[in-house]
């Protein structure tokens, strides 16, 4: 542990018998609305792919899977359907979720004696039926014991805090569907809040913003390259600019636009400012002397909404509080299951944070 109740990740090799076939494997997967990863003991992330299954709805089966499933969205032809199977973070569509999760867990462990062990984060404010729903997906796709966990307690771990300490920590950790805020302080989650206000209603604004003044309808595809390569949220000097395609409103006919920097401000505002309600609404339920620690040790954003730029500025205006985006914050969940797994044997079946272990094993 560092002085700054930073925690150093440990260098644990999966066990494998004498011939070298692994026994069993430790597998920690973020399955989020966008992207799903899957994080292997001892090798780290080693999937990291769009949450998209195309289906061929004549013999339904699986064409195709992650990467390759995305490239056909708006170019399938009638028999083939592009599918996201979760939705806000929680599984919309049971079957495909249980089908994506078997190629997750087969491309991710290979050849193996025994079923992996896996982890598998889930919002804070997820329902019974929803978590309920996780556990059977992962099981019916291979897993041996299958474990859940709430993203803003893995978000710390794999961004490097030391989740044990008794001191306040502050996370945001903003996903594809869900954006989950919580202050947490030995081990456990003291006070959180989780909004289905993420990076998917930050692509669905932008699409509003064009289509409205500049009357150019545009797909999701389109719109999450917009926030990629100009997305802001802080007004500043250096104006980029990109070049958008798409149909015509009111003739139907294909056209192009030039967007700003500077539009993104007013294009993701009705989002942006549920989120930021949502952070000061943590903030005026924490405890004082927890609030102490989160004004010194400060915000830790991750997930992927994090990377607009000035989300982080935004936020540290609005609440005052020092905040910092975490390195490589879209693997920050995804890395933490895997930690959380290096003490699977002091964590019962169907774990959803550390807290409540701790509480069941006293």
């Amino acid at each position: 542990m560092t002085k700054n109740g930073e925690m150093r990740q440990g260098n644990a090799q999966p066990k494998q018998n004498i011939r070298g076939l692994q026994l069993r494997r430790n597998i920690g997967i973020d399955l989020g609305t966008v992207n799903v990863l899957v994080y292997v003991e001892g090798r780290g992330i080693v999937l990291k792919e769009p949450s998209v299954v195309a289906v061929d709805k004549i013999t339904d089966q699986i064409v195709a899977v992650g990467s390759e499933a995305q490239a056909l969205i708006g170019r399938t032809p009638a028999n083939l359907e592009t599918i996201r199977p979760m939705r806000d973070g929680v599984i919309s569509q049971y079957d495909v979720t249980l089908r994506m999760l078997q190629y997750c867990i087969r491309n991710a462990c290979g050849q193996m004696l025994l079923p992996p062990r896996v982890m598998i984060c889930v919002p804070s404010g997820v329902t019974e039926v929803e978590e309920r729903a996780v556990v059977d997906a992962a099981r019916e796709a291979g897993a041996g014991k299958v474990y859940l966990m709430e993203e803003p307690v893995a978000a710390a771990l794999g961004a490097g805090v030391d989740i044990e300490a008794p001191v306040g920590r502050m996370i945001i950790d903003i996903g594809g569907g869900t954006t989950d805020i919580a202050v947490i302080s030995m081990g456990g989650v003291v006070v959180s809040e989780s909004i289905r206000i993420a990076g998917e209603k930050l692509d669905e604004a932008i699409m509003r913003y064009v289509r409205r003044e500049h009357g150019l309808l545009i797909g999701v595809q389109t719109a999450e390259l917009i926030k990629q390569r100009i997305g802001a949220l802080y007004t500043h000097k250096q104006v980029r600019s990109v070049e958008v395609r798409g149909r015509n409103a009111q003739s139907g006919l294909p056209e192009v636009a030039t967007l700003s920097s500077r539009e993104m401000l007013e294009a993701m505002a009705e989002p942006v400012s549920a989120i930021l309600d949502a952070v000061c609404s943590v903030i005026e339920r924490t405890p004082p002397e927890l609030l102490g620690d989160v004004l010194k040790y400060g915000i830790i954003m991750t997930g992927g909404g994090s990377m607009v730029r000035g989300f982080d500025q935004l936020i540290q205006k609005v609440t005052g509080v020092p905040v910092r985006v975490a390195d490589d914050p879209i693997s920050c969940v995804a890395r933490g299951t895997g930690i959380a797994l290096q003490n699977h044997k002091q964590l019962p079946e169907g774990t959803l944070n550390l807290a409540r272990a701790r509480r069941d094993r006293l």
